[in-house]
């Protein structure tokens, strides 16, 4: 009855607001799929390609794009993913200069102006201006995806901070099925209005940024950052109504006292500290896995995936995974404080290295067997649901689970880097791989997969209703269990690495 009551709507406010954060950075990811032919004709045309060069025939019937037309696609896919890396590493000083709050709201300007680039490319040169937009607005959700999680994971009841968490990733999904709704010929994807299809990636900046002011700031920030003790007594009651904060306060008073011995922690010391070594592994390989799982093939060129596997209208089938994509995040929502992020990570990518073989196999005996092409697409659709079982939404809210105060900020700057970094990636290499593997590209995430399962159960821990110091305590248990000759080692790089010693 008591975490009932910490439910309360100003904390649905807070969360969806934040949640807007997510649900743009999800857009931007799934609206340059589906006009995708357009958008390169444009291109062609701009740069002086004639019309019947913009795209040559390789054999088989598809069309495929001239190669300058190729190279500049590419760019406005992967220059999203570049502007994430290089703002990734500010998240931690956006959210502590002035609070989670302001740092959401300052960032919000990089969206409007990202979204302006690119509905007026018609009026320059269109792959610069789309380019430009696409780099502006991964500038922007490569600070969003950290500040959203963190803020969301601060305010969080303990009981409910998977199921709040995993909402960042529903709002990334939902983002990305809006994107692919409106992105249909009939609506936005067409000749004339895809500048305005892509402009409206800056869209839910604009209600955001009508809705923060109303929100609490974290109470987390407030009391162990800004020592605001009597602020921060409000805001827990603001957000989870009248109730005895004692407990609360007397959990973040222990926080505090750990993150003075801690000291702020910045990426440098971070990365050379041997005492968060283990912690920064695991959150690092947590979203190297979700990357390189090859969910963003997927998401990225989905629909020539489908027309590659015969399917007639690809484009409602990249509907399909997108709707998929949403039920299943509901799915993990429900499941997480249930399940445990440990048991759903590695369902979840078990369940997708096996999907790497059924795609393969669709799509190698499709020229053999017109019926393949379902095989194809069933492979494609259960690789989604298990990925947003769990490797999908966890990592986003695991890495602020994973340390106390201190070292937080610099510790989801770094893995939102890793992540962009990898995003990136994926995003600019998928083509090439794809043209040198052919039909057995996914051979290559099913190798990647099986050794993701096999480092998940090795190496995650369960997080599941413990506190940020009892996670802790986890890994400094597991450093001292470690074997006697390894245990001496590790115990000379934790004196080492300590502010305290």
């Amino acid at each position: 009855m008591e975490c009932v009551k910490q439910i309360s709507g100003t904390l649905i406010l807070a969360v969806f607001t934040a949640a807007l954060g997510s649900l743009q950075y999800g857009y931007s990811l799934g609206v340059i799929n589906a006009p995708q032919k357009i958008i390169e004709r444009h291109y062609g045309r701009t740069l002086g390609v004639l019309l019947n060069e913009s795209f040559f025939s390789n054999g088989s019937g598809i069309e495929e794009p001239h190669p300058s037309v190729r190279m500049y696609w590419s760019l406005s896919v992967s220059i999203f993913s570049i502007g994430g890396v290089f703002s990734s590493f500010l998240v931690g000083w956006a959210g502590d200069v002035r609070g989670r709050i302001t740092g959401m709201l300052a960032v919000n300007i990089l969206a409007v102006v990202g979204g302006l680039l690119m509905g007026l490319a018609k009026m320059g040169p269109g792959h610069i201006m789309v380019i430009a937009g696409r780099a502006v607005m991964g500038f922007y959700c490569g600070l969003s995806s950290g500040l959203v999680p963190m803020y969301i994971g601060e305010i969080a009841p303990t009981a409910y901070r998977g199921a709040l968490g995993t909402l960042h990733q529903l709002a990334i999904v939902s983002g990305i099925l809006i994107s692919q709704v409106i992105g249909l010929d009939f609506l936005l994807g067409n000749t004339t209005m895809w500048p305005l299809l892509l402009g409206l990636s800056g869209a839910p900046a604009i209600l955001q940024s009508f809705l923060l002011p109303f929100c609490p700031e974290s109470p987390r920030y407030l009391y162990i950052k800004a020592g605001k003790e009597e602020e921060a007594q409000k805001c827990l009651k603001r957000l989870r109504g009248e109730y005895d904060t004692t407990k609360d306060m007397a959990e973040m008073k222990k926080e505090k006292e750990e993150a003075k011995k801690e000291k702020k922690v910045s990426i440098l010391q971070l990365l050379r500290s041997s005492r968060y070594r283990q912690p920064l592994f695991v959150a690092f390989m947590m979203h190297i896995s979700q990357q390189f799982s090859g969910v963003n093939a997927i998401f990225y060129y989905s629909t020539s995936i489908f027309e590659k596997a015969g399917v007639t209208q690809p484009v409602y089938a990249t509907i399909g995974v997108g709707v998929i994509n949403t039920i299943f995040t509901l799915v993990s929502v429900m499941l997480v404080d249930r399940a445990g992020r440990r048991t759903l990570c590695l369902i979840g990518l078990a369940g997708m290295c096996i999907c790497t073989v059924i795609m393969t196999v669709g799509l190698v005996y499709l020229d053999t067997y017109a019926w393949m092409s379902y095989v194809s697409m069933t492979g494609i659709f259960l690789f989604v649901c298990f990925f947003e079982i769990g490797p999908g939404p966890i990592p986003w809210f695991i890495v602020a689970e994973l340390f106390s105060q201190g070292p937080r900020p610099a510790a989801i700057a770094l893995a939102c880097c890793c992540n962009w970094t990898s995003n990136f990636i994926i995003g600019m290499s998928f083509p090439y791989i794809e043209a040198l593997c052919g039909n057995y590209v996914f051979i290559i995430f099913t190798v990647l997969l099986f050794c993701f399962t096999m480092f998940t159960y090795c190496r995650v821990p369960e997080t599941k209703g413990k506190t940020f110091e009892e996670i802790s305590a986890e890994f400094r248990r597991r450093r001292h269990t470690a074997p006697a000759g390894l245990k001496t080692a590790t115990e000379m790089e934790y004196l080492a690495g300590s502010t305290d010693a």
